[in-house]
């Protein structure tokens, strides 16, 4: 399938495009700005189920946010949530070949997927530790 040819609902050439500053930011681990940055893009694309691979980011940046102040709490929370995106875009067919290859999010996924929601806060190191490669 093209990239010209996915169909409302999944991940399109449109929003990889919308995502890059964020993405940037989150690279830069700077995630309140990143998660600030990309909540306007959510909001632009309701009744669009590809909004799920924004907002999964948003709250990894938020706990990201929380990781650097220690509130584990936040993080558990977030992190919960990031994973309900995460398994709404699977079950909802969000996720493209245009999306894995583009930003490394099977590993993105893989990395919030297993993180424990009862961990320690050196536990989610390796995602505050995580950067996206972009293929824009």
């Amino acid at each position: 399938m093209s990239e010209n040819m996915y169909q409302l609902g999944q991940f399109s050439k449109e929003h990889l495009n919308c995502l890059k500053k964020g993405i940037e930011l989150y690279n830069e681990q700077k995630y309140w700005e990143c998660h600030e940055e990309l909540e306007h893009h959510w909001l632009e694309y309701r009744g669009d189920n590809a909004r799920l691979v924004f907002w999964a980011i948003i709250q990894a940046a938020a706990a990201m946010y929380h990781f650097n102040d220690n509130n584990l709490i936040g993080i558990h929370g977030l992190i919960a949530k990031a994973q309900d995106k995460l398994r709404r875009c699977e079950s909802l067919g969000v996720e493209t070949p245009l999306l894995e290859k583009s930003l490394n999010w099977i590993e993105f996924k893989k990395l919030i997927m297993s993180a424990s929601l009862n961990g320690e806060i050196e536990d989610y190191r390796v995602i505050f530790d995580f950067r996206f490669k972009t293929y824009f």
